[in-house]
C-alpha cells in the first residue's frame, strides 16, 4: 500500500485531499499543527491511517515528521494562512508569519519531501489564485504564493532525475476555515462571486479531486505545472478586500 502524507490535513482542502487519497487506496498520514485534530481526522478515515503533529515553520518538526513516516509515494502540502493589511500599515510580524507559513514552510516541506518521496512519486503544493493575481491588502500572501509557484518549478527540475513529480494547484475562493472570515465583511463574498465566471465558490473536494489526479498514475508525464482551480476568477479582477475591510471598520 502506497503511503501519502497530507500536511494541513486536519481540515479544509487538506482534509478533503486525505479522504480522496484514502479512497484511492493510499495509507494516509494526516499531519497538522493541531495534533489532536490530525488524530481525529485519521481515526475518521480509518484503516491504516495515522496522524502526526507537524509545524511547517519549524525545520526540526518537519524533519522529524518525515523521518517518522519513512518512504512516501505522495506528499501534499496544504498548510497556509493569510494576514491581510495594506503594505504601508502591515506589521512586520504579520508579514513574517505569512511568509514563514506559506513560503518558507513550502521550502522546508519540499526539502524533506525530496529526500523521502520514492521514484515515481508525486509532491503537490497548494498555491493560490493570489500567486498570479494581485489583491490590495494581500501583499504578504500574494508574494508568498507567487514564491510557492516558482519553488514548485525549481523542485520539479531538481527532482525529475529521480522520477519524482512536483506540481501545484492554485485555488480561488474555497469554503474552508481559512476563508470563513470573508462572510463577516459586507459585500465581499458577493464581489468574489461576481468576479468568478462560474458563479460559485469552490468546495474542498473540488480541489481534492485534482490533488488526487496529480497523485495518480494518470498524471505521470506532468511536472512543474500549476493548475488554476478558481471557476475562472483569474480571467477577471480580484475583489477589493482592503476597501471592504476599511468600510467595515469605519462603520
Amino acid at each position: 500500500m502506497r503511503a501519502a502524507l497530507v500536511i494541513g490535513g486536519a481540515s479544509g482542502i487538506g482534509r478533503a485531499a486525505a479522504t480522496r487519497l484514502h479512497e484511492a487506496g493510499h495509507r494516509v498520514i494526516v499531519a497538522d499543527i493541531n495534533g489532536d485534530a490530525a488524530q481525529l481526522a485519521a481515526e475518521e478515515l480509518g484503516g491504516e491511517s495515522a496522524a502526526i503533529r507537524l509545524d511547517v515553520t519549524d525545520e526540526d518538526s518537519v524533519a522529524a515528521g518525515f523521518e517518522g513516516v519513512g518512504d512516501l509515494a505522495v506528499v501534499v502540502n496544504c498548510a497556509g494562512l493569510s494576514m491581510p493589511g495594506a503594505l504601508v500599515d502591515l506589521e512586520l510580524d504579520h508579514w513574517r508569519t505569512t511568509v514563514d507559513v506559506c513560503l518558507t514552510g513550502t521550502f522546508l516541506v519540499l526539502k524533506h519531501a525530496g529526500r523521502h518521496v520514492v521514484g515515481g512519486g508525486s509532491i503537490i503544493c497548494v498555491a493560490s489564485l493570489n500567486g498570479r493575481q494581485p489583491g490590495a491588502g494581500m501583499g504578504a500572501y500574494c508574494a508568498a504564493k507567487a514564491g510557492v509557484l516558482m519553488l514548485v518549478e525549481v523542485a520539479a527540475l531538481e527532482l525529475a532525475e529521480r522520477g519524482v513529480r512536483v506540481n501545484a494547484v492554485s485555488p480561488g475562493l474555497v469554503d474552508t476555515p481559512l476563508t470563513a472570515g470573508i462572510a463577516y465583511v459586507p459585500g465581499l463574498t458577493e464581489e468574489y462571486l461576481d468576479n468568478t465566471p462560474l458563479g460559485r465558490a469552490g468546495t474542498p473536494d473540488d480541489i481534492a479531486q485534482t490533488i488526487a489526479f496529480l497523485a495518480s498514475d494518470a498524471s505521470t508525464w506532468m511536472t512543474g505545472a500549476a493548475i488554476d482551480l478558481n471557476g475562472g476568477a483569474h480571467l477577471q479582477r480580484y475583489p477589493d478586500v482592503l476597501g471592504k475591510v476599511r468600510a467595515l471598520a469605519e462603520g
